[in-house]
């Protein structure tokens, strides 16, 4: 019999859930109800499942949580909403006795982690944060290898990501812009990087120091390398020859959901990523010591020329290490945040892909092969579905991540953050990170 959904927030995020349920998962998973504030955005969604082949929804407002619960007898509940409203509306949820699927990260700051994790202890709901890097095959089989031992006990990780001028730019133009609502990327974004970290070597973080600051976005940058009066967003006031504004017309989804819809709350996707009032950094360095013994050194740039992330983990027996191009370059006039790109630029001499490689002491190096599924992220967002709509299965990777490795995750960045304000290494538990226990 199938489970009874709810989506909490219905931004751009909420597509892929309500996808997964009408098309792949209708016998597991059955949509009942939507929420949120702006009803534009419900009407998209609506729109959305009479597409699929859904019926009229009932649609509720921030403010009617437990209600909805109530009246739909529902069972779990999908949050897409923004990172900042995560405490609130999970706990909420917990305690009006839904069950809660959540978009990473899991929460912002310490005390949201506590009000997460006293919900569901109070409530014995459960939570599930949806690490969907977890499921690609490249990362997969990184995780494989490690845990074959094929390069002994492991020692550190040196992985270093960047985001280009076309995903990376993106952060900077919406909500994420503002710490108070994303945590800033060392917990927006970096969040999923850590987890990937605390998954491969079966660890938890002790202490974090960490560098970083905002040195190319930002209006102070803007001036200081003459770029002269801008426009305050994209859409209307912007010009088509600047690629770094975005005009929300020329793109059906962001249209609707975005420009047709800010009339309800204001909110502007499209604000210049040279504008004032940007208090998140772009660049970013982390040192964190784990419980193991090992040592991770990691690095976010938000404004480089390609996308893409290399890690290499090294052990006692040797070193295993994964690059990943995810888009080459951004040429295109138009901006399109999406990614990956599996476009191929004719005399690029990067290209887009991916190579696992391991190297033992004392021998030569082979490349692991790295396995290819069906569908999106080489056939892990199939993966990630099956796990929440179906529920896990036997996985000896163990890819399905709970409430813990949720707080885990944003562990790190929490701490970076006190760190960069400190100036000071942060030791995790002196945050007091609600239940987790290190291990």
């Amino acid at each position: 019999m199938a489970r009874r959904y709810a989506v909490a927030g219905t931004g751009s995020r909420a597509q892929s859930y309500i996808r997964a349920m009408f098309q792949a998962h209708p016998e597991e998973a059955e949509l009942v109800a939507l929420l949120d504030p702006n009803p534009g955005r419900l009407a998209f969604h609506q729109r959305l499942v009479t597409e699929l082949g859904g019926p009229e929804l009932p649609q509720y407002g921030a403010d009617d949580l437990e209600r909805m619960v109530k009246e739909q007898s529902v069972d779990r509940v999908v949050v897409t909403s923004p990172d900042y409203t995560h405490a609130s509306v999970v706990s909420q949820l917990l305690r009006a006795g839904a069950d809660v699927i959540v978009e990473k990260p899991l929460t912002i700051n310490a005390e949201g982690t506590r009000q997460i994790v006293d919900a569901m202890n109070e409530s014995g709901k459960s939570v599930v944060v949806t690490f969907n890097y977890r499921y690609s095959p490249r990362n997969s089989a990184l995780r494989q290898v490690i845990a074959d031992g094929e390069i002994g006990k492991v020692t550190s990780v040196e992985f270093q990501w960047v985001l280009d001028t076309r995903h990376g730019a993106d952060y900077f133009r919406r909500w994420h812009r503002e710490k108070l609502n994303s945590g800033g990327l060392l917990v927006h974004k970096a969040s999923h990087h850590f987890d990937l970290v605390n998954w491969w070597i079966a660890s938890s973080p002790t202490r974090v120091f960490a560098s970083g600051g905002l040195a190319f976005y930002g209006d102070e940058n803007a001036a200081a390398r003459g770029l002269g009066q801008r426009p305050d967003r994209g859409t209307i006031d912007g010009s088509a020859n600047d690629p770094w504004l975005l005009d929300l017309r020329n793109d059906d989804t962001n249209r609707q959901l975005y420009y047709e819809s800010e009339k309800y709350d204001g909110y502007l996707r499209d604000q210049d990523v040279f504008g004032p009032g940007i208090t998140i950094e772009d660049n970013m360095s982390v040192i964190a010591e784990y419980a193991n013994g090992a040592r991770l050194s990691y690095s976010l740039n938000a404004h480089s020329p390609w996308e893409g992330y290399r890690v290499s983990v090294n052990g006692t027996l040797g070193r295993a290490e994964l690059e990943v191009v995810e888009r080459a370059a951004v040429v295109d006039d138009q901006i399109d945040p999406s990614y990956p790109s599996d476009r191929v630029i004719a005399g690029d001499v990067r290209t887009n892909g991916e190579r696992l490689v391991l190297q033992k002491h004392w021998a030569t190096a082979v490349e692991v092969e790295i396995p290819r599924g069906e569908g999106g992220h080489g056939g892990g967002d199939r993966l990630l579905y099956t796990d929440l709509f179906v529920g896990p299965t036997n996985d000896p990777l163990a890819r399905a991540a709970d409430v813990n490795d949720g707080v885990r995750a944003v562990a790190v960045g929490i701490a970076a953050n006190q760190s960069l304000a400190t100036g000071q290494p942060v030791t995790i538990t002196d945050l007091n990170l609600g239940g987790w226990q290190q291990s």
